[in-house]
């Protein structure tokens, strides 16, 4: 399937692919896109299968599909090697593309996100929710994350960013977001892998994050052999919406200093 996107700065610019997390879509990434296309780089950030604007059908996706599919994009887009970066969920896409498809990145972005898989009680409570979902609709899902996924701070001084996310969360097709659900609930083990990751990697996490706090960002620090961990202070679970700043000049420093340059 094709996945809508958006495709900015230069055609020629070393490209970067950044991919969404749940229950959110491509506009997740619109600070940084902005800035990064300004620096000429080419910025891609589609709506994964099921999210925003791309469809689905399935009633259970796993990130392997996910994977497959930004691949394919890429391949449309002509697009060999590729920074890629992804959180949360779109972290452990990230993870999964690194597996399925070596060679198509030539350095990593990781964002509050976690490697390994979830105890039995959280596997469970994603199948649970995936029916609710289906069942009652986004809205009330959103109201329980919201104050999970951005810092208190955040919510008393960025209305605008809190806004932002609750729109994402309550827009996000039930089926879309079910059928993520379902399929990230038997997503493999990515923890062994870290090891053989050989590309610069940047790990970054909010310090305020409750979902994936920075001892998870550590460990994956550490398992990554020579990666970067920025550690954003007073954000949550969404550093790059809620301190975008600090954000973009950790993965603009990255960048320079990786070699993946425009």
């Amino acid at each position: 399937m094709t996945l809508a996107h958006d495709d900015r700065g230069p055609q020629h610019g070393r490209p970067v692919l950044l991919v969404h997390g749940h229950p959110f879509d491509r506009s997740m990434w619109r600070p940084q896109a902005e800035r990064l296309a300004g620096q000429g780089y080419r910025v891609i950030t589609p709506d994964l299968r099921g999210y925003g604007a791309s469809p689905t059908t399935d009633v259970k996706t796993g990130l392997d599909v996910f994977a497959q599919d930004l691949v394919d994009l890429a391949d449309e887009l002509r697009l060999g090697r590729f920074v890629l970066g992804g959180l949360s969920m779109g972290g452990q896409i990230v993870m999964q593309l690194v597996a399925d498809h070596p060679g198509r990145a030539e350095a990593l972005l990781l964002a509050d996100t976690f490697p390994g898989l979830d105890t039995p009680a959280a596997r469970q409570a994603r199948l649970d929710t995936a029916d609710r979902v289906t069942t009652e609709g986004m809205a009330r899902y959103a109201e329980e994350l919201l104050p999970k996924m951005i810092s208190p701070e955040t919510r008393r001084t960025r209305p605008d960013v809190e806004a932002h996310v609750r729109r994402m969360m309550r827009d996000a097709p039930k089926e879309g977001a079910a059928a993520a659900l379902r399929g990230r609930a038997e997503r493999p083990d990515y923890t062994a892998g870290l090891a053989k990751i050989d590309v610069p990697t940047l790990v970054v996490v909010g310090s305020e994050d409750e979902f994936t706090p920075v001892a998870d960002a550590r460990l994956i620090h550490e398992l990554i052999p020579g990666s970067t961990l920025a550690v954003i202070e007073g954000a949550g679970h969404l550093p790059n919406l809620e301190r975008e700043t600090e954000f973009d000049e950790a993965l603009s420093t990255f960048l320079n200093s990786s070699g993946a340059t425009p």
